[in-house]
């Protein structure tokens, strides 16, 4: 059994367009993009997440991080860990090396929340990556804006219904 390689991810945007929500994570090393597809609450978190937004009152991931916190844990990172007939599987990886599933909608969401890197599997930026030819260190951020405001599930060669998404 092959131990599998981990490529540190960033989340770069949220792109929501008609009925398909999109969350992208750049590979800053290859330059691969990787689609996700996600539901708008699941968007909204991960968005507000990026943001810095502190609500008033805990929302779920908000909500779970402080329970870590508060029981003496860390997440270490998450990992995206597999892609099985288009759902993206992940797991969150705690600093005692414990490991729990999680949608990758809701391990980015809470990364995001405790600050700690997210890792993709080789073989799932293989297979879902797909070539943009950036880097961190070249992305003009109005410009990428603007391709976010623009792109769709389509743009990535794959009809919405065949597109990788998760459950």
């Amino acid at each position: 059994m092959t131990k599998e390689a981990w490529i540190p991810v960033q989340l770069v945007g949220v792109r929501a367009a008609d009925d398909e929500t999109l969350v992208l994570l750049l590979d800053g090393v290859d330059g691969l993009l990787v689609p996700i597809l996600v539901g708008r609450s699941e968007a909204a978190a991960i968005a507000a997440g990026q943001a810095g937004l502190v609500p008033p009152r805990p929302m779920t991931h908000d909500l779970l991080r402080a329970v870590i916190e508060t029981l003496g844990g860390r997440l270490d990172r998450v990992e995206i860990a597999r892609l099985e007939h288009g759902v993206f599987f992940a797991e969150l990886v705690f600093s005692d090396g414990r490991r729990v599933d999680s949608r990758a909608s809701d391990a980015i969401a809470l990364a995001l929340r405790a600050r700690c890197p997210m890792l993709c599997a080789a073989g799932v930026l293989a297979t879902a990556g797909v070539n943009v030819q950036v880097s961190p260190s070249q992305v003009d951020l109005e410009e990428f804006r603007e391709f976010l405001d623009e792109v769709s599930a389509d743009d990535f060669g794959t009809a919405p219904e065949e597109s990788p998404h998760e459950e």
